[in-house]
């Protein structure tokens, strides 16, 4: 029995968050803004047909829709509804992938007869317009590739079950080759001189040029294209290889006071991904860049794999002493971890103790953080940044919206 793949994508999905708790912008022009209001990074359709485009600066947004409604980014509302659906989707299927903050793959299972998915993926788009108020487009087909792209043909607010081989040439006819994630330009030339230019050209192409051509990752895309799947769903992702926070210091920093309250700054927040993402790192490094150009860096090995806040400081500090240089000015700084382990129970070094203390600690903290608020409790060592935590923009990081890259 062949098992279909569906992809659910939100759309517009910045704007319908926004819409959701804020109906009167219901069929108005509207534009999202980045962290410091300087750009759109989302925008609806009725936006759109002015010109407006993803990383229009707001001046120029502002004169090609005069009459647009602009409004401040919200991540933290953003993931809370993306869980939501996410949740809503679970009951529908038992494998779901969360892609990102907008976009899920799950195996695609018909709710009556064993032959009705067209049906199914309606019924799971009207559920979460109603659940949720979010408008969602769904595409069903053989495999990931092939259901991202047929979901893209029903937008906004579709519902397309593409089931026969017949039906995906059709399809696959009318797109050109750059509509598959993970070919662009530079890959889109190397392909032209065959005569490969839509999705249909590159299914109906040798394998073995394809391979060729585009190595591993196009042979993969090829094998997709003609209903072989081989990219599975991920009910759980596989661990990062690193994990970073960091940035501007806001200005240029001399004092090492106020150097080392922003790295223990940014280690609270790296512990927060670590957590997150459920994993635990051995090497902490700390990247400073300076204000003559140059940058140094410090880092520091960890006997056992960590997401401890008195840990990760110890190497936090260490690392900082090896990339610190006395009387420079430094105008950002990044933490990272690196070799990352899937968290699973704690192991102990060889001279470790158990320190129940310092875990009920840390226990409490996250607690009164998740009810109250980030950063409601933090390290006095940050009490140096009063503006930074003054400044409610600054409870929210660019990559707090998941799997998203944003302004």
């Amino acid at each position: 029995m062949t098992t279909f793949v569906a992809h659910l994508d939100a759309d517009c999905y910045y704007v319908s968050a926004e819409r959701v708790r804020h109906p009167d912008l219901t069929d108005k022009p509207v534009g999202v803004l980045g962290n410091n209001g300087a750009c759109v990074i989302a925008k609806s359709y009725e936006m759109k047909a002015h010109g407006v485009k993803t990383g229009t600066p707001i001046w120029d947004a502002a004169k090609l829709c005069p009459h647009g409604v602009y409004v401040k980014r919200d991540f933290y509302w953003y993931e809370v509804l993306s869980r939501k659906m996410l949740g809503i989707v679970g009951t529908f299927s038992p494998r779901v992938e969360y892609y990102s903050v907008d976009e899920f793959f799950f195996e695609a299972i018909p709710t009556s007869h064993r032959t009705d998915l067209p049906g199914t993926a309606t019924k799971i788009r009207d559920y979460i317009r109603e659940a949720a108020g979010l408008p969602v487009t769904i595409g069903v087909a053989r495999t990931r590739t092939l259901a991202k792209l047929f979901s893209d043909t029903g937008k906004p607010f579709g519902a397309v079950a593409v089931l026969t081989r017949d039906h995906e040439r059709e399809l696959l006819a009318k797109m050109p080759v750059t509509e598959i994630s993970g070919i662009g330009g530079k890959r889109a030339d190397r392909l032209a001189p065959y005569g490969i230019r839509t999705c249909l050209d590159l299914a109906d192409a040798d394998g073995r040029l394809v391979n060729k051509l585009l190595t591993k990752t196009g042979y993969e895309i090829w094998l997709e294209l003609n209903g072989t799947p081989v990219m599975p769903i991920r009910p759980e992702r596989p661990p990062h290889q690193v994990l970073a926070r960091g940035g501007s210091l806001m200005g240029n920093v001399d004092d090492p006071k106020l150097l080392w309250a922003w790295c223990v700054r940014h280690v609270e927040r790296l512990i927060e991904e670590l957590r997150y993402h459920n994993v635990r790192t051995t090497t902490l490094a700390i990247q400073l860049d300076w204000k003559d150009g140059t940058g140094t860096g410090g880092t520091t090995s960890m006997p056992v794999p960590t997401d401890r806040f008195d840990d990760l400081l110890d190497a936090a500090r260490t690392s900082l002493r090896r990339a610190y240089i006395p009387g420079a000015t430094a105008t950002h700084m990044h933490v990272m971890a690196t070799e990352l382990r899937r968290a699973k129970g704690f192991q102990l070094s060889l001279f470790d103790a158990p320190d129940p203390k310092k875990e009920k600690l840390a226990a409490t903290k996250h607690a009164i953080n998740e009810k109250f608020g980030r950063f409601k409790v933090r390290s006095a060592a940050t009490l140096y940044l009063p503006a930074v935590y003054r400044d409610p923009a600054n409870d929210f990081d660019i990559c707090d919206i998941r799997g998203k890259v944003c302004f």
